[in-house]
């Protein structure tokens, strides 16, 4: 189960309500009404938390009529609570440790290739590291502004002399677009990730 199934499983378990319709329901199917009654709620009250249980799958609901039934979705139930467990005690920390690993190799091309001064010694052979130092460069540029030619190329002087091959290589890997000899960032879910680099 990823980590945002996870977090909407515990989403919709972290109210009172919810876990007493729950409650109620582990004892068999209930139509809203009954349950409204049970709980001392109004009927909206009473749709309005059944609809976040069966975002998250919690629980089925079927019609007769002018009638809705709700019964819980127990294997669904058991699967969330047993991949938050794996997530924390297994699969967690191993992401974990690629998060640390990930941020001590970005800190490390940091260090290695940028000089005190931030300039850029030499651009990383490696194509995990040249990325790393593409994207290190490109977060000091602003989202949503426009830069002509001289401007990118001028900016990119700043931390290396072969502006040509940085400009391009921000293209070919989607940091930035180019339009009529206009510049601007992407959005960074667009940007090559280092990241998933292998």
């Amino acid at each position: 189960m990823q980590l945002d199934k996870i977090v909407n499983y515990h989403k919709a378990l972290a109210d009172p309500t919810r876990m007493r319709m729950l409650l109620l329901l582990s004892k068999g199917e209930m139509h809203g009404q009954a349950l409204a009654e049970a709980l001392g709620l109004s009927q909206p009250t009473v749709t309005h938390h059944a609809a976040k249980l069966r975002a998250a799958a919690m629980i089925l609901e079927r019609r007769d009529k002018n009638t809705v039934y709700f019964k819980l979705n127990p294997e669904f139930i058991r699967k969330g609570s047993e991949a938050s467990l794996s997530f924390i005690f297994d699969k967690g920390a191993e992401e974990m440790d690629e998060i640390s690993k990930d941020q001590s190799l970005q800190e490390s091309v940091i260090r290695n290739f940028f000089s005190k001064e931030g300039k850029l010694r030499q651009i990383p052979a490696q194509y995990k590291k040249k990325l790393i130092a593409l994207q290190h460069m490109a977060e000091q540029l602003q989202q949503g502004v426009t830069y002509s030619e001289k401007e990118i190329n001028a900016f990119i002087k700043e931390y290396h002399e072969d502006f040509a091959t940085i400009r391009r290589e921000f293209i070919m890997h989607q940091f930035m677009y180019r339009e009529n000899d206009v510049y601007e960032l992407n959005p960074r879910e667009m940007w090559t990730k280092w990241e998933s680099v292998k």
